[in-house]
């Protein structure tokens, strides 16, 4: 039975990579987790799977759930409480299910450990993919993707060479307003945003689809995942979401992976890599059901998001930090209905024009840039 640490058990990711847990009782074991202070959510986890240790965001959060418990694990809170989890010894496996840049020093951590990463936080590898790659490969860790997309890429190049590939195809749904003109966009609510066609994401997830900075953030995780350069990884608009990704190879032979809209699949084939186990408590897919599948050229024009991913990953450096913080805030902003579903990719294409690269940060570098470009965006809101 191989023991989990999940990062961020209270979100969608967690609470879905739970379900896959709960479904494979004599596979896994929740050893682990951690999340920030939704302890509605988190308390009925604690009581039904029983972690050894819990990290929480702060104190008030650990003292609340000392009195509410009717286990004692060890708690832990704050940052450091977060990588000591990750790196606990009888952990066989890291689930990294947080949102944002938070994600970093934890996953730097877990690899260091040389823990079994099964990774669906893209935001650490848009943020410090060079330094996160460097201490993989010094470690011997492969990150094990859970995101739809990178799930479908890692399965089409299992037992391929990578001097073979002609290019990568990501696939898009398009979002909550993907049938909109830009024009039909200016007065959209939160709650229209977050009404996804097809998957069933947490809200900030389901706003960067609705701007394709989802998009752009999975290409910057894809050029460090499969060391493959901007040229060669493209992004089509695939309303069904049926096909999660494609790659194409020398011979022009198009390999894809199709699946449901269902994370549960990604997230087990990233716990059991490289064996497979049956998953039959869900619903497969019924291509006859589902009769025809829809590709679109993606237009630039249409969302800008995109285009400034590819912008700051060619960049490089510190760019793709100020991408992600940028961004992060933003949406968070437009969410608490202090901006406008545009203003959104306005300040993140500003705190992009005033930023002053740094070629190769250090950690140290990228978590102040990171620090000061969401101080930066709130003044933009001021």
């Amino acid at each position: 039975m191989q023991k989990i640490t999940l990062l961020g058990a209270t979100g969608s990711v967690g609470l879905q990579t739970l379900e896959v847990i709960r479904q494979q009782p004599h596979e896994f074991q929740l050893y682990a987790m951690a999340f920030g202070t939704n302890t509605e959510i988190a308390i009925p986890i604690i009581e039904e799977f029983k972690p050894k240790y819990i990290a929480v965001k702060d104190k008030e959060t650990k003292d609340y759930l000392q009195t509410h418990l009717s286990s004692q694990p060890n708690i832990l809170s704050g940052d450091e409480g977060m990588s000591e989890i990750s790196t606990l010894e009888n952990v066989d496996i890291v689930v990294n299910a947080v949102l944002g840049s938070v994600g970093l020093e934890p996953t730097l951590h877990a690899i260091r450990a040389q823990k079994k990463i099964a990774f669906a936080n893209k935001e650490t590898l848009v943020t410090a993919g060079h330094l996160v790659m460097k201490e993989a490969e010094k470690y011997g860790v492969e990150l094990l993707p859970v995101d739809s997309e990178h799930a479908a890429i890692h399965q089409c190049l299992k037992g391929e060479r990578l001097d073979e590939v002609k290019r990568i195809i990501i696939t898009a749904s398009g979002g909550s307003f993907r049938d909109k003109t830009r024009d039909e966009l200016r007065e959209v609510t939160v709650n229209q945003a977050l009404k996804h066609p097809n998957w069933s994401m947490g809200a900030k997830i389901t706003i960067d689809s609705a701007t394709m900075m989802n998009k752009g953030l999975e290409v910057i995780e894809a050029h460090w995942l499969f060391h493959m350069p901007y040229e060669q990884l493209d992004v089509i608009l695939h309303k069904e979401s049926i096909i999660h990704s494609m790659v194409e190879f020398k011979d022009h032979s198009l390999m894809a992976q199709l699946g449901t809209t269902d994370m549960k699949g990604p997230i087990q084939y990233a716990l059991t890599y490289p064996n497979r186990l049956d998953i039959s408590q869900e619903k497969g897919l019924n291509l006859v059901d589902i009769g025809k599948l829809h590709f679109d050229e993606m237009s630039f024009e249409r969302f800008p998001c995109l285009k400034m991913a590819y912008d700051a990953g060619r960049a490089g450096g510190t760019m793709p930090t100020v991408l992600n913080a940028a961004n992060e805030e933003a949406v968070q902003q437009f969410l608490n209905n202090k901006i406008s579903f545009l203003a959104i990719e306005d300040f993140i294409q500003k705190a992009m024009d005033e930023h002053t690269m740094v070629s190769k940060p250090d950690l140290t570098t990228i978590v102040e840039v990171d620090q000061e470009t969401r101080r930066r965006v709130k003044s933009y809101v001021n």
